[in-house]
């Protein structure tokens, strides 16, 4: 699920926050605790995507979907048989009750443009929704190229898997052995560090990275920077004691690939992960640049908390926390993949979903994706845009979106906003749900994309900002200040993920 939420990380989505003064990373953290199978989708091949036709469609032609294969953790079916129950049909009724409740959501919170697919057995539903850009008024497209902030998470996480299927990584290993200079890093184990359990203080949280984010959001971090923010502080709890979301985490084992893999973190992605997984339109960015078509993406992660286009902002900040782009297609084909594991072992998949306890009711979360109430994925949440991907194991369903702005409506992430709606019509019995944000002084500008501390929108880390002014994206309170990634989205910073 990317917090920190003026600059939010991928996925992070272990407890976080958000911009104004500090949110944390933590959005990822929420969207990616429970939901995080981390997005995973285990067919990735682009032939089971739906038809599009000018980005807003509807089909209702039965998902080729297969066996989930695998372990589904706490709330999904090993077997991988679809439940009777779990989803209800995509009728054209249903359909109906989607479109109102998206353009409600909508207009609640002021988004400006959302993406939504829905796969089911019964049938698939994709549509978009308001606009990509404002200034153009150009509608938004299922087919644009978006950030996606902590849901990046769950690629880290599986590339470190796949460092573990050829031998070359031990879970249960000090991180000191892989990376130098992590204090208490031999009492740190890789597996902790992918569960939010390092008790490492999660460095959007540092108020003097916030600043430095917020007032020159295309600085270019390095990874070595970003941890140095973290490292001045002592350990929040011993390591294993707790799950707090937090990007460090993820920055660290991104470090840990390159250190061992032998590549650029960026480079083993596209070789050990994206490749393999057949997600042709997911990159990891070396610089601000988006492919075109892609969405613009607002926020009030500002100085003085107006709502600004962030679409050029460098997302250096988030690295392997929630740097990652890619499309709302890619993103259907990887939440099945990851919640079923089909580019890793079937040891390692059953290692990924061994999910704990989070602060989060009915969230737990796994070696980089959370089970969301029986929703395997991640969120994902930084400066203008926001990401859910999650997978249902016992009923081969999925459902993703990418929303074009990260301002908080009500405290909420307008993701978690549009998943709780959309779920509670698709999956009564398994709503989707994460916490507002809420400060924390321990940890001001955690990730919030995925679980940081305490998810609240996604497990640690998941975006929690959403509009809820007019659907222009006006402020609907003052700035939380802190880059999240997502997952844990609550928690008092902002540049979040």
């Amino acid at each position: 699920m990317t917090k920190t939420r003026r600059p939010r990380p991928a996925e992070s989505r272990t407890a976080a926050t958000r911009m104004a003064a500090t949110r944390t990373a933590g959005r990822a953290a929420a969207a990616a605790l429970a939901l995080t199978g981390l997005l995973a989708a285990a067919g990735c091949s682009g032939d089971s995507k739906p038809a599009r036709q000018g980005g807003r469609e509807v089909t209702a032609e039965p998902a080729a979907l297969g066996p989930s294969g695998g372990t589904a953790g706490s709330g999904g079916s090993p077997s991988g048989s679809a439940s009777s129950n779990a989803v209800v049909a995509l009728t054209p009724a249903v359909t109906g009750r989607l479109d109102d409740a998206i353009q409600r959501v909508q207009k609640q919170t002021g988004v400006p443009g959302v993406s939504v697919g829905i796969i089911t057995p019964s049938g698939t539903y994709q549509k978009s929704f308001g606009v990509a850009d404002k200034s153009a008024n150009t509608p938004m497209d299922p087919g644009m190229y978006s950030r996606i902030g902590s849901e990046s998470k769950t690629y880290t996480a599986t590339a470190v898997l796949r460092l573990v299927d050829q031998g070359k990584v031990g879970l249960d290993d000090p991180i000191s052995k892989y990376v130098d200079g992590v204090p208490g890093g031999d009492g740190i184990t890789v597996r902790q560090l992918g569960e939010m359990r390092s008790g490492l203080f999660p460095y959007t949280s540092d108020q003097d990275f916030v600043n430095a984010f917020i007032n020159d959001p295309n600085h270019v971090f390095t990874p070595d920077e970003l941890l140095a923010y973290g490292y001045r502080h002592p350990a929040v709890f011993p390591p294993g004691s707790k799950f707090q979301y937090s990007n460090s985490n993820y920055i660290l084992l991104g470090k840990l690939i390159e250190q061992v893999g032998g590549q650029s973190a960026g480079d083993f992605l596209q070789a050990q992960v994206f490749s393999p997984a057949s997600l042709g339109k997911t990159s990891f960015p070396t610089d601000a640049t988006l492919p075109d078509p892609h969405a613009h993406g607002y926020t009030n992660q500002t100085p003085d908390g107006s709502v600004q286009d962030a679409t050029g902002w460098n997302p250096s900040w988030a690295w392997t926390a929630g740097a990652v782009i890619t499309t709302l297609g890619d993103l259907e084909s990887w939440a099945k993949t990851v919640a079923t594991g089909s580019v890793i072992s079937p040891a390692s998949q059953t290692e990924r979903m061994k999910t704990l306890p989070t602060d989060a009711p009915n969230v737990s979360y796994g070696f980089g994706l959370f089970n969301n109430n029986g929703w395997i994925g991640h969120n994902g949440s930084m400066p203008g845009y926001e990401s859910v991907a999650v997978y249902m194991p016992d009923a081969q369903a999925t459902l993703v979106m990418l929303l074009n702005t990260d301002v908080l409506s009500q405290g909420q992430e307008p993701s978690t906003l549009f998943a709780n709606e959309i779920t509670k019509i698709i999956s009564p019995k398994h709503v989707y749900a994460l916490p507002a944000e809420t400060a924390s002084p321990s940890a001001p500008g955690s990730a919030s994309g995925s679980p940081s501390g305490s998810p609240s929108g996604s497990p640690s880390g998941s975006p929690s900002g959403s509009p809820s002014g007019s659907p222009s994206g006006a402020p609907s309170g003052s700035p939380s200040g802190s880059p999240s990634a997502s997952l844990p989205t609550n928690t008092a910073s902002t540049v979040r993920t």
